[in-house]
């Protein structure tokens, strides 16, 4: 039909097509992709850059244009059909038989805070992302997941509605120089989260709270993106709502020291950012830091820090050109 506006929306590799009347809302788009692809709205999200961000049905704006997408990239964050029939399956075969008893037993009333679990749902991190070419990126994502339900952070973000499209983490090579090393960026205000998780030499992880405090610092920049007494204020009110709501009083260790370097603090020549970083686009599997690397995967601490080395002496030897001419 003359007029229609189409969209190309990207899922699980997969490219498609849909042609929408110019008046249709970003709940338009959730319903034709229920009845297009089988995927329920509840379990649709949508990362959309550049700039606009995590969209999660039931959404803030229903009637959002689909026209204001328009040269967007589109990225459906949703299980595909077949793996949501594999875990109702799977739940339902783990369920225990029981017995039908002539005396029903009481069961104490309970009281869920939807409201609660509603927000914790929309104010959170949307994707877990680990450096896959970097050692053991799975002890990474239980890392970054252990901070996505830190209950203190769980809460902060609740206050202040914070969302973050992506957390991931950083490799440290890509950010260190002679003077500093940076512990944090905050992309676009909560496009990207990137935290310092591992060690400079590669061969352990942070002091978990140092990283717990790095991220205040960053969610800060969701609202502040220079370093002034708003910014600050915001970073201390947050420090002090994640210490409150610790109920676990820092919790524990995955396992044994896992998590732990205990001659890792904040040091001189560390800081956590040089302030909210704005322009470009951060996609996943694009031209960024989760792609940039990949040649290096399999590599020993040893070759990645040599590696490492050595593209700083490029940087520096291009600095060096740059300033004779």
């Amino acid at each position: 039909m003359a007029g229609n506006i189409t969209l190309t929306i990207h899922h699980h590799g997969d490219r498609h097509t849909f042609a929408f009347p110019p008046d249709a809302t970003i709940s338009n788009l959730a319903e034709h992709i229920f009845s297009s692809l089988s995927i329920p709205q509840a379990n649709q999200k949508f990362m959309i850059t550049p700039r606009l961000g995590l969209f999660k049905f039931p959404f803030q704006d229903p009637l959002m244009p689909l026209t204001s997408l328009l040269n967007k990239k589109i990225v459906l964050l949703a299980p595909l059909p077949s793996e949501l029939s594999a875990l109702s399956e799977a739940s339902a075969a783990s369920k225990p038989r029981r017995r039908a008893s002539p005396i029903k037993s009481a069961i104490p009333a309970r009281h869920r805070d939807w409201r609660k679990a509603q927000d914790e749902a929309t104010y959170t991190f949307g994707t877990i992302v680990p450096l896959p070419y970097l050692p053991n990126p799975e002890k990474s994502r239980r890392f970054l997941e252990r901070l996505s339900n830190d209950a203190g952070i769980k809460a902060s973000m609740r206050k202040h509605k914070f969302s973050v499209a992506v957390l991931t983490e950083m490799n440290p090579a890509e950010h260190t120089t002679h003077e500093s090393r940076t512990l944090g960026l905050n992309r676009n205000r909560g496009e990207a989260i990137e935290l310092r998780l591992r060690t400079d030499a590669y061969d352990g992880y942070r002091d978990y709270k140092i990283i717990r405090k790095t991220l205040c610092h960053e969610l800060a920049h969701n609202v502040f993106d220079e370093h002034d007494r708003n910014f600050w204020d915001l970073t201390k009110a947050i420090e002090t709502e994640v210490e409150e709501n610790d109920w676990r009083a820092g919790g524990h260790a995955l396992t044994n020291q896992e998590f732990y370097n205990p001659d890792d603090s904040a040091v001189d020549g560390e800081h956590m950012d040089g302030g909210g970083w704005t322009g470009g686009e951060f996609v996943l599997g694009g031209n960024d830091t989760l792609t940039q690397g990949m040649a290096t995967h399999g590599l020993g601490r040893r070759e990645l820090m040599a590696q490492a080395a050595e593209e700083r002496m490029k940087k520096h030897g291009n600095t060096s050109r740059r300033a004779d001419g």
